[in-house]
């Protein structure tokens, strides 16, 4: 009987969902833990997150040519209609799911981690990895980061939203090299992609249409501003909303301007360390 967590990650997704794993993941590093993505990119990398173990599998109807009926799964993706859902509950021996939607309900033959929902059977927390929590050096004044993905190249197109800020720019996994390249040229400070993490600890305000970066930064003592991006679920709205995390939509650059003046104003709400929390919920579900 193994163990897999399956997440959907890819070029129009970006790696919210995989750094969420890696956060998670950390924290059950004595567990024989299978990570499944469906990009084979990512999972050829995973090891340098502190992943042992990780498989491309494509799409998500590839799990069961991995896995054998009453193995155990932690499922972090969107993408499975009810029916599938079902299937999945039944397959599986043990089925955790992570959910981000307020709207969501917890079925039967499931256990659940969530932000919003509380019960039996359900974690409350959000996870964030304990490498931002500390206090760190804030040299950077403001970091842009869109997102690990920009197929469209809407930051390109979107230029002058930030144009007047002059901030450190935070590469993404999926540009493509040609675009990088341009990226780098346009902004003189930028981080790489293996350098998130210093990104986050190092920068006092973060503008990003990433959740996990709004909550990273949030953990490690940063002012995040969340930029909704159109091609971005809504999920995390309620929630950076009851943490007073400035919320900005539609490019506004007045809206942005009213934030930066105000934002050492701002009383952000602390985010609490959940690592043992969602361990401890995991090992109990499953049975560890």
């Amino acid at each position: 009987m193994r163990t897999f967590y399956y997440v959907h990650t890819g070029h129009r997704i970006g790696l919210d969902r995989f750094r969420r794993a890696a956060a998670i993941l950390s924290t059950l590093q004595n567990e024989d833990i299978t990570l499944l993505t469906s990009d084979y990119r990512i999972a050829q990398v995973a090891r340098d997150f502190g992943i042992e173990k990780s498989v491309g599998i494509d799409v998500v109807r590839n799990i069961p040519q991995i896995s054998h009926n009453g193995d155990k799964l932690i499922f972090d993706s969107s993408e499975a209609n009810p029916i599938m859902l079902d299937d999945m509950r039944t397959y599986f021996s043990k089925f955790i799911r992570i959910s981000d939607d307020i709207n969501d309900i917890k079925a039967q033959k499931e256990f659940l981690i969530s932000p919003y929902l509380e019960g039996e059977g359900i974690c409350n927390a959000v996870a964030v990895s304990d490498a931002f929590f500390g206090d760190f050096e804030k040299d950077v004044e403001l970091t842009y980061f869109f997102g690990d993905d920009d197929y469209e190249k809407d930051l390109e197109k979107h230029f002058d939203f930030i144009e007047d800020l002059n901030p450190h720019l935070q590469l993404g996994f999926y540009y493509f090299l040609d675009y990088e390249d341009m990226l780098k040229e346009k902004f003189k400070n930028s981080f790489e992609f293996e350098e998130y993490e210093a990104m986050i600890q190092r920068s006092k305000i973060l503008l990003t249409a990433s959740p996990q970066a709004v909550l990273d930064s949030l953990a490690s003592g940063g002012r995040p501003v969340y930029f909704q991006r159109e091609d971005y679920p809504r999920d995390f709205v309620p929630f950076f909303e009851t943490l007073n995390v400035p919320i900005l939509k539609n490019y506004d650059k007045n809206h942005l301007s009213v934030i930066l003046e105000t934002i050492n104003d701002r009383k952000y709400e602390k985010i609490e360390q959940n690592s043992n929390k969602i361990a401890q919920f995991i090992k109990d579900s499953l049975n560890l």
